[in-house]
Protein backbone atom coordinates (compact mmCIF):
# COMPACT_ATOMS: atom_id res chain seq x y z
CA UNK A 1 0.00 0.00 0.00
CA UNK A 2 1.24 3.48 -0.91
CA UNK A 3 0.27 5.11 2.40
CA UNK A 4 0.85 8.66 1.22
CA UNK A 5 -1.35 8.20 -1.83
CA UNK A 6 -4.09 6.47 0.19
CA UNK A 7 -4.11 9.25 2.79
CA UNK A 8 -4.20 11.94 0.10
CA UNK A 9 -7.24 10.28 -1.47
CA UNK A 10 -8.93 10.00 1.94
CA UNK A 11 -8.22 13.68 2.58
CA UNK A 12 -9.66 14.74 -0.77
CA UNK A 13 -12.82 12.71 -0.19
CA UNK A 14 -13.21 14.09 3.32
CA UNK A 15 -12.88 17.67 2.11
CA UNK A 16 -15.56 17.12 -0.52
CA UNK A 17 -17.85 15.41 1.99
CA UNK A 18 -17.37 18.21 4.53
CA UNK A 19 -18.56 20.78 1.98
CA UNK A 20 -21.85 18.88 1.66
CA UNK A 21 -22.25 18.18 5.37
CA UNK A 22 -21.92 21.86 6.21
CA UNK A 23 -25.47 22.44 4.97
CA UNK A 24 -26.94 18.96 5.56
CA UNK A 25 -30.34 19.04 7.23
CA UNK A 26 -30.78 18.20 10.89
CA UNK A 27 -33.23 15.48 9.86
CA UNK A 28 -30.71 13.78 7.57
CA UNK A 29 -27.99 13.75 10.23
CA UNK A 30 -30.43 12.40 12.80
CA UNK A 31 -31.59 9.65 10.45
CA UNK A 32 -28.00 8.66 9.63
CA UNK A 33 -27.18 8.17 13.30
CA UNK A 34 -30.37 6.29 14.09
CA UNK A 35 -29.84 3.94 11.13
CA UNK A 36 -26.23 3.42 12.20
CA UNK A 37 -27.46 2.46 15.67
CA UNK A 38 -29.87 -0.03 14.11
CA UNK A 39 -26.99 -1.49 12.08
CA UNK A 40 -24.85 -1.92 15.21
CA UNK A 41 -27.59 -3.98 16.85
CA UNK A 42 -28.27 -5.98 13.69
CA UNK A 43 -24.57 -6.83 13.26
CA UNK A 44 -23.84 -7.44 16.93
CA UNK A 45 -22.68 -11.04 16.39
CA UNK A 46 -20.35 -9.99 13.57
CA UNK A 47 -18.85 -7.22 15.70
CA UNK A 48 -18.26 -9.57 18.64
CA UNK A 49 -16.59 -12.08 16.30
CA UNK A 50 -14.34 -9.35 14.88
CA UNK A 51 -13.57 -8.21 18.41
CA UNK A 52 -12.46 -11.75 19.21
CA UNK A 53 -9.71 -11.39 16.61
CA UNK A 54 -8.67 -8.10 18.19
CA UNK A 55 -8.58 -9.63 21.66
CA UNK A 56 -6.34 -12.42 20.37
CA UNK A 57 -4.06 -9.81 18.79
CA UNK A 58 -4.00 -7.89 22.08
CA UNK A 59 -3.11 -10.98 24.10
CA UNK A 60 -0.28 -11.81 21.70
CA UNK A 61 0.93 -8.23 22.02
CA UNK A 62 0.97 -8.53 25.82
CA UNK A 63 -1.60 -5.84 26.61
CA UNK A 64 -2.33 -5.24 30.29
CA UNK A 65 -5.64 -6.33 31.80
CA UNK A 66 -6.77 -2.69 31.83
CA UNK A 67 -6.06 -2.27 28.11
CA UNK A 68 -7.71 -5.60 27.34
CA UNK A 69 -10.80 -4.34 29.17
CA UNK A 70 -10.78 -1.19 27.02
CA UNK A 71 -10.55 -3.35 23.91
CA UNK A 72 -13.26 -5.85 24.78
CA UNK A 73 -16.77 -5.58 23.32
CA UNK A 74 -19.74 -7.62 24.47
CA UNK A 75 -23.49 -7.39 23.92
CA UNK A 76 -23.98 -4.78 26.65
CA UNK A 77 -21.19 -2.54 25.37
CA UNK A 78 -22.52 -2.68 21.82
CA UNK A 79 -25.98 -1.81 23.15
CA UNK A 80 -24.38 1.14 24.95
CA UNK A 81 -22.70 2.25 21.71
CA UNK A 82 -26.00 2.17 19.88
CA UNK A 83 -27.66 4.05 22.74
CA UNK A 84 -24.93 6.68 22.50
CA UNK A 85 -25.60 7.14 18.77
CA UNK A 86 -29.31 7.57 19.45
CA UNK A 87 -28.59 10.07 22.21
CA UNK A 88 -26.42 12.16 19.89
CA UNK A 89 -29.06 11.89 17.16
CA UNK A 90 -31.73 13.25 19.52
CA UNK A 91 -29.75 16.33 20.51
CA UNK A 92 -30.41 19.73 19.02
CA UNK A 93 -28.35 20.45 15.92
CA UNK A 94 -25.35 22.55 17.01
CA UNK A 95 -24.87 23.99 13.52
CA UNK A 96 -26.64 27.28 12.92
CA UNK A 97 -27.05 28.13 16.62
CA UNK A 98 -27.09 31.89 17.20
CA UNK A 99 -24.37 32.36 19.80
CA UNK A 100 -24.81 36.10 20.12
CA UNK A 101 -26.83 38.82 18.40
CA UNK A 102 -26.77 42.60 18.62
CA UNK A 103 -27.52 45.87 16.81
CA UNK A 104 -25.01 48.66 16.21
CA UNK A 105 -25.62 52.44 16.00
CA UNK A 106 -24.20 52.28 12.46
CA UNK A 107 -27.29 50.38 11.33
CA UNK A 108 -25.75 46.90 11.28
CA UNK A 109 -27.42 43.85 12.77
CA UNK A 110 -24.76 41.28 13.70
CA UNK A 111 -25.09 37.61 14.61
CA UNK A 112 -22.41 35.13 15.63
CA UNK A 113 -23.52 31.73 14.32
CA UNK A 114 -22.10 28.23 14.94
CA UNK A 115 -20.54 26.52 11.92
CA UNK A 116 -18.74 23.19 11.39
CA UNK A 117 -14.97 23.01 11.81
CA UNK A 118 -14.60 21.10 8.53
CA UNK A 119 -12.55 17.89 8.58
CA UNK A 120 -11.57 16.34 11.89
CA UNK A 121 -8.87 13.72 12.21
CA UNK A 122 -9.18 11.42 15.22
CA UNK A 123 -6.27 9.20 16.28
CA UNK A 124 -7.06 6.74 19.06
CA UNK A 125 -5.84 3.57 20.73
CA UNK A 126 -7.46 0.33 21.85
CA UNK A 127 -11.05 1.39 22.49
CA UNK A 128 -13.13 0.42 19.41
CA UNK A 129 -16.20 2.27 20.71
CA UNK A 130 -14.39 5.56 19.96
CA UNK A 131 -15.09 4.77 16.29
CA UNK A 132 -18.82 5.17 16.91
CA UNK A 133 -18.53 8.08 19.35
CA UNK A 134 -16.15 10.13 17.22
CA UNK A 135 -17.95 9.43 13.96
CA UNK A 136 -21.32 10.36 15.48
CA UNK A 137 -20.18 13.60 17.09
CA UNK A 138 -18.31 14.80 14.02
CA UNK A 139 -21.33 14.08 11.83
CA UNK A 140 -23.76 15.78 14.23
CA UNK A 141 -21.64 18.93 14.09
CA UNK A 142 -21.51 18.83 10.29
CA UNK A 143 -17.88 17.72 10.07
CA UNK A 144 -16.29 15.00 8.00
CA UNK A 145 -14.16 12.59 10.04
CA UNK A 146 -10.98 10.68 9.29
CA UNK A 147 -10.59 8.00 11.96
CA UNK A 148 -7.34 6.18 12.65
CA UNK A 149 -7.96 3.51 15.27
CA UNK A 150 -5.33 1.55 17.14
CA UNK A 151 -3.80 -1.55 15.65
CA UNK A 152 -5.39 -3.58 18.46
CA UNK A 153 -8.95 -2.62 17.51
CA UNK A 154 -8.48 -2.94 13.74
CA UNK A 155 -11.18 -5.53 13.08
CA UNK A 156 -13.77 -4.21 15.55
CA UNK A 157 -13.35 -0.63 14.34
CA UNK A 158 -13.80 -1.80 10.74
CA UNK A 159 -17.19 -3.38 11.48
CA UNK A 160 -18.36 -0.38 13.51
CA UNK A 161 -17.32 1.92 10.68
CA UNK A 162 -19.35 -0.16 8.23
CA UNK A 163 -22.42 0.46 10.42
CA UNK A 164 -21.80 4.22 10.32
CA UNK A 165 -21.54 4.09 6.53
CA UNK A 166 -24.82 2.14 6.40
CA UNK A 167 -26.47 5.00 8.26
CA UNK A 168 -24.96 7.67 6.02
CA UNK A 169 -26.14 5.94 2.86
CA UNK A 170 -29.63 5.37 4.27
CA UNK A 171 -29.93 9.10 4.95
CA UNK A 172 -28.60 10.15 1.56
CA UNK A 173 -25.41 11.65 2.99
CA UNK A 174 -21.95 11.09 1.46
CA UNK A 175 -20.40 7.80 2.60
CA UNK A 176 -17.04 9.58 2.75
CA UNK A 177 -18.33 11.74 5.61
CA UNK A 178 -16.79 9.19 8.00
CA UNK A 179 -13.71 7.33 6.78
CA UNK A 180 -11.55 4.80 8.59
CA UNK A 181 -7.86 4.59 7.73
CA UNK A 182 -7.56 1.08 6.24
CA UNK A 183 -4.09 0.17 7.53
CA UNK A 184 -2.21 -0.51 10.76
CA UNK A 185 0.87 1.16 9.26
CA UNK A 186 2.02 3.95 11.59
CA UNK A 187 3.06 5.99 8.57
CA UNK A 188 -0.63 6.86 8.21
CA UNK A 189 -0.48 8.78 11.48
CA UNK A 190 2.51 10.74 10.24
CA UNK A 191 0.63 11.66 7.10
CA UNK A 192 -2.44 12.81 9.03
CA UNK A 193 -0.36 15.11 11.21
CA UNK A 194 0.84 17.08 8.18
CA UNK A 195 -2.32 17.12 6.02
CA UNK A 196 -2.98 20.82 6.55
CA UNK A 197 -4.64 21.10 3.13
CA UNK A 198 -7.34 18.61 4.17
CA UNK A 199 -7.62 18.35 7.97
CA UNK A 200 -8.73 21.27 10.15
CA UNK A 201 -8.05 19.77 13.58
CA UNK A 202 -6.56 16.58 15.05
CA UNK A 203 -7.92 14.92 18.19
CA UNK A 204 -5.56 12.36 19.76
CA UNK A 205 -7.14 9.96 22.24
CA UNK A 206 -4.75 7.58 23.92
CA UNK A 207 -1.71 7.29 26.13
CA UNK A 208 1.00 9.80 26.87
CA UNK A 209 3.21 8.44 24.09
CA UNK A 210 0.59 8.93 21.39
CA UNK A 211 -0.46 12.38 22.55
CA UNK A 212 3.15 13.49 22.94
CA UNK A 213 3.98 12.42 19.41
CA UNK A 214 0.93 14.19 18.00
CA UNK A 215 1.71 17.41 19.85
CA UNK A 216 5.36 17.30 18.79
CA UNK A 217 4.85 16.45 15.11
CA UNK A 218 1.46 17.90 14.15
CA UNK A 219 1.26 20.83 11.75
CA UNK A 220 -2.52 20.66 12.10
CA UNK A 221 -4.13 22.25 15.22
CA UNK A 222 -4.60 19.74 18.07
CA UNK A 223 -7.23 19.25 20.78
CA UNK A 224 -5.00 17.64 23.43
CA UNK A 225 -6.28 14.74 25.50
CA UNK A 226 -3.54 14.02 28.02
CA UNK A 227 -3.28 11.50 30.84
CA UNK A 228 -6.04 11.16 33.40
CA UNK A 229 -4.04 11.59 36.60
CA UNK A 230 -7.17 12.16 38.67
CA UNK A 231 -6.98 13.08 42.36
CA UNK A 232 -9.46 12.83 45.22
CA UNK A 233 -8.79 15.06 48.21
CA UNK A 234 -10.48 14.03 51.48
CA UNK A 235 -10.96 17.23 53.47
CA UNK A 236 -11.24 17.58 57.26
CA UNK A 237 -14.97 18.20 56.77
CA UNK A 238 -15.58 15.15 54.58
CA UNK A 239 -18.53 12.85 55.26
CA UNK A 240 -17.00 9.45 56.04
CA UNK A 241 -19.77 7.32 54.53
CA UNK A 242 -19.95 9.33 51.30
CA UNK A 243 -16.17 9.35 51.02
CA UNK A 244 -15.87 5.58 51.33
CA UNK A 245 -18.43 5.05 48.56
CA UNK A 246 -16.94 7.65 46.21
CA UNK A 247 -13.30 6.64 46.65
CA UNK A 248 -13.94 2.95 46.00
CA UNK A 249 -16.11 3.68 42.98
CA UNK A 250 -13.63 6.21 41.56
CA UNK A 251 -10.81 3.67 41.69
CA UNK A 252 -12.41 0.29 41.06
CA UNK A 253 -15.47 0.72 38.82
CA UNK A 254 -13.28 0.64 35.70
CA UNK A 255 -9.58 1.09 36.29
CA UNK A 256 -8.67 1.39 32.61
CA UNK A 257 -10.50 4.64 31.83
CA UNK A 258 -9.05 8.13 32.04
CA UNK A 259 -11.50 9.13 34.79
CA UNK A 260 -10.23 6.49 37.20
CA UNK A 261 -8.77 7.98 40.40
CA UNK A 262 -5.00 7.56 40.54
CA UNK A 263 -4.09 9.49 43.70
CA UNK A 264 -5.78 9.91 47.08
CA UNK A 265 -4.91 12.93 49.20
CA UNK A 266 -6.03 12.85 52.84
CA UNK A 267 -6.18 15.80 55.21
CA UNK A 268 -3.89 15.11 58.17
CA UNK A 269 -6.51 16.24 60.68
CA UNK A 270 -9.15 13.97 59.15
CA UNK A 271 -6.78 11.02 59.37
CA UNK A 272 -5.96 11.72 63.02
CA UNK A 273 -9.68 11.90 63.88
CA UNK A 274 -11.27 9.26 61.66
CA UNK A 275 -8.42 7.11 60.41
CA UNK A 276 -8.82 6.00 56.80
CA UNK A 277 -11.78 3.62 56.42
CA UNK A 278 -11.86 4.31 52.67
CA UNK A 279 -8.30 3.00 52.38
CA UNK A 280 -9.34 -0.13 54.25
CA UNK A 281 -12.22 -0.50 51.78
CA UNK A 282 -9.81 -0.14 48.86
CA UNK A 283 -7.56 -2.82 50.32
CA UNK A 284 -10.55 -5.14 50.78
CA UNK A 285 -11.43 -4.57 47.10
CA UNK A 286 -7.95 -5.73 46.10
CA UNK A 287 -6.38 -2.35 45.38
CA UNK A 288 -2.63 -1.93 45.84
CA UNK A 289 -2.51 1.24 47.96
CA UNK A 290 0.92 2.89 47.87
CA UNK A 291 1.14 5.45 50.64
CA UNK A 292 3.57 7.90 52.16
CA UNK A 293 5.10 7.30 55.59
CA UNK A 294 2.04 8.59 57.46
CA UNK A 295 -0.46 6.36 55.64
CA UNK A 296 1.73 3.29 55.95
CA UNK A 297 0.39 3.16 59.52
CA UNK A 298 -2.70 1.57 57.92
CA UNK A 299 -2.12 -2.17 57.83
CA UNK A 300 -1.73 -3.37 54.24
CA UNK A 301 -0.57 -0.07 52.72
CA UNK A 302 2.68 -0.41 50.75
CA UNK A 303 5.38 2.23 50.56
CA UNK A 304 4.96 4.67 47.69
CA UNK A 305 7.91 4.89 45.34
CA UNK A 306 9.30 8.15 43.93
CA UNK A 307 7.43 7.66 40.64
CA UNK A 308 4.04 6.69 42.07
CA UNK A 309 2.79 10.27 42.39
CA UNK A 310 1.92 11.75 39.02
CA UNK A 311 1.46 8.31 37.45
CA UNK A 312 -1.53 7.03 35.49
CA UNK A 313 -1.73 3.42 36.68
CA UNK A 314 -4.87 2.36 34.77
CA UNK A 315 -4.88 -0.62 37.11
CA UNK A 316 -5.89 -1.66 40.65
CA UNK A 317 -3.23 0.63 42.09
CA UNK A 318 -3.56 4.04 43.77
CA UNK A 319 -1.04 6.40 45.33
CA UNK A 320 -1.97 8.02 48.66
CA UNK A 321 -0.55 10.84 50.75
CA UNK A 322 -1.32 12.94 53.82
CA UNK A 323 -1.55 16.70 53.18
CA UNK A 324 -1.99 19.77 55.32
CA UNK A 325 -5.45 21.02 54.41
CA UNK A 326 -6.90 22.13 51.10
CA UNK A 327 -3.87 24.28 50.24
CA UNK A 328 -1.62 21.25 50.60
CA UNK A 329 -3.89 19.28 48.29
CA UNK A 330 -3.99 22.08 45.74
CA UNK A 331 -0.19 22.34 45.75
CA UNK A 332 0.17 18.59 45.21
CA UNK A 333 -2.32 18.60 42.32
CA UNK A 334 -0.56 21.56 40.71
CA UNK A 335 2.72 19.62 40.80
CA UNK A 336 1.54 16.16 39.81
CA UNK A 337 -1.85 16.55 38.07
CA UNK A 338 -2.63 16.41 34.36
CA UNK A 339 -5.42 19.04 34.31
CA UNK A 340 -7.99 16.32 33.66
CA UNK A 341 -10.31 15.70 36.65
CA UNK A 342 -9.85 16.35 40.36
CA UNK A 343 -12.33 15.97 43.22
CA UNK A 344 -12.77 17.24 46.77
CA UNK A 345 -14.76 15.39 49.42
CA UNK A 346 -16.07 17.97 51.89
CA UNK A 347 -19.22 19.29 53.52
CA UNK A 348 -17.61 22.73 53.95
CA UNK A 349 -18.80 25.13 51.23
CA UNK A 350 -16.00 27.62 51.84
CA UNK A 351 -13.29 24.97 51.46
CA UNK A 352 -14.98 23.64 48.32
CA UNK A 353 -15.00 27.16 46.85
CA UNK A 354 -11.24 27.47 47.42
CA UNK A 355 -10.69 24.12 45.70
CA UNK A 356 -12.90 25.10 42.75
CA UNK A 357 -11.12 28.43 42.32
CA UNK A 358 -7.54 27.22 42.60
CA UNK A 359 -7.50 23.78 40.95
CA UNK A 360 -6.83 24.43 37.27
CA UNK A 361 -8.27 21.26 35.76
CA UNK A 362 -10.76 20.77 32.95
CA UNK A 363 -13.19 19.11 35.39
CA UNK A 364 -13.31 19.90 39.11
CA UNK A 365 -15.75 17.90 41.26
CA UNK A 366 -17.14 17.85 44.77
CA UNK A 367 -18.50 14.76 46.50
CA UNK A 368 -18.76 12.78 43.25
CA UNK A 369 -16.78 9.94 41.69
CA UNK A 370 -14.21 10.92 39.08
CA UNK A 371 -15.67 8.13 36.93
CA UNK A 372 -18.36 10.66 35.97
CA UNK A 373 -15.73 12.46 33.82
CA UNK A 374 -17.44 11.37 30.64
CA UNK A 375 -19.36 13.12 27.88
CA UNK A 376 -22.25 10.68 28.13
CA UNK A 377 -22.62 11.36 31.85
CA UNK A 378 -22.50 15.10 31.12
CA UNK A 379 -25.51 14.74 28.82
CA UNK A 380 -23.53 15.00 25.58
CA UNK A 381 -24.54 11.53 24.37
CA UNK A 382 -20.89 10.67 23.79
CA UNK A 383 -17.53 12.36 23.70
CA UNK A 384 -14.62 12.51 21.31
CA UNK A 385 -12.27 12.87 24.28
CA UNK A 386 -11.52 14.94 27.37
CA UNK A 387 -9.58 18.01 26.25
CA UNK A 388 -7.06 19.08 28.88
CA UNK A 389 -5.77 22.14 27.03
CA UNK A 390 -7.31 25.60 27.22
CA UNK A 391 -7.83 26.57 23.58
CA UNK A 392 -11.26 26.24 21.95
CA UNK A 393 -12.47 23.08 23.72
CA UNK A 394 -11.91 21.92 27.29
CA UNK A 395 -13.27 18.95 29.23
CA UNK A 396 -15.61 16.48 27.49
CA UNK A 397 -15.67 17.31 23.78
CA UNK A 398 -19.17 16.81 22.40
CA UNK A 399 -20.89 18.01 19.25
CA UNK A 400 -21.16 21.62 20.44
CA UNK A 401 -17.40 21.79 20.96
CA UNK A 402 -16.78 20.55 17.41
CA UNK A 403 -18.06 23.77 15.89
CA UNK A 404 -16.54 27.16 15.12
CA UNK A 405 -18.51 30.27 14.19
CA UNK A 406 -18.92 33.00 11.64
CA UNK A 407 -20.46 36.46 11.74
CA UNK A 408 -23.64 37.24 9.80
CA UNK A 409 -23.90 40.99 9.22
CA UNK A 410 -27.03 42.65 7.78
CA UNK A 411 -27.57 46.26 6.82
CA UNK A 412 -30.07 48.32 4.87
CA UNK A 413 -27.86 50.11 2.40
CA UNK A 414 -25.39 50.96 5.19
CA UNK A 415 -22.26 52.86 4.18
CA UNK A 416 -19.30 53.77 6.40
CA UNK A 417 -18.46 57.46 6.59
Amino acid sequence: MDVKQVMTEIGQKAKAAAAKLAYASSEAKQEALEKAADALIARKDDIIAANGKDLEFGRDKGLTDALMDRLMLDSDRIDAMAEGLRAVAAQADPVGRVLAEWDRPNGLHIKRVATPLGVIGVIYESRPNVTADAGALCLKAGNAAILRGGSESFHSAGLIHECLVTGLEAAGLPRDAVQLVPTRDRAAVGEMLTMTQFIDVIVPRGGKGLVGRVQADARVPVFAHLEGICHIYVDAAADVEKTCAVVVNAKTRRTGICGSAECLLVDRGFFETHGAPFIEDLLKAGVDVRGDAGLQAVDGVNAAGPDDFGKEFLDMVIAAKLVDGVEGAIAHIAQYGSNHTDCIMTQDDAVADVFFQKVDSAIVMRNASTQFADGGEFGMGAEIGIATGKMHARGPVGADQLTSFKYIVEGDGATRP
